[in-house]
């Protein structure tokens, strides 16, 4: 497992709030949990391409058994009500050499304030630092928000249209 598995830093929400992206643990599993809970159908349709409330327990083994090397994730934490609370993630997973498949996830509460730039931008540097190119994604044509965080970026990126999902390449050099 790399230093990545350590990572950590802290990032201004655009309403001020402060929130700690870092390295997912094996010990997250409840703050997970919870934040799909807190998730809007909508937000958890976006993200999984259906109708998503549920888990199956070999679904959540694989979101936390991360290598911190092919499949790395971090998580947006911030404290409400004096408790640390995860309120979004974003992951990527090594597809072939140089490239990585990404996907974000955030509670509805914390969407519009950055949160999906920031992780963005965190999970590019590492995955500059581990030798990636690109990342990839898949998103649902009415994901205007997705798609914004991906054109704000910086780095230069190709769609393409299929028949039911955007193809999202970003060219990370």
């Amino acid at each position: 497992m790399s230093d990545v598995a350590a990572y950590s830093a802290v990032h201004s929400l655009r309403d001020g709030r402060a929130v700690r992206i870092r390295a997912l643990k094996p010990d997250d599993r409840p703050g997970l949990l919870e934040a799909v809970r807190r998730s809007s159908p909508q937000s958890l349709y976006r993200r999984f391409f259906g109708l998503k409330r549920h888990f199956s327990e070999e679904e959540i083994v694989y979101f936390l058994n991360v290598d911190f090397i092919n499949h790395v994730a971090l998580v947006a934490e911030t404290e409400e009500d004096g408790q640390p609370i995860i309120v979004g993630g974003a992951r990527y997973v090594v597809q072939e050499p140089g490239q990585a498949e990404i996907a974000f996830a955030v509670i509805d509460l914390y969407q519009g304030q950055g949160l999906g730039t920031a992780l963005m931008r965190h999970l590019a540097s590492i995955g500059r630092q581990a030798g990636l190119r690109a990342f990839t994604a898949e998103i649902l044509p009415d994901n205007i928000a997705m798609l914004s965080v991906f054109q704000k970026s910086g780095f230069r990126v190709g769609v393409e249209h299929e028949r039911e999902a955007l193809h999202i390449a970003l060219a990370l050099s």
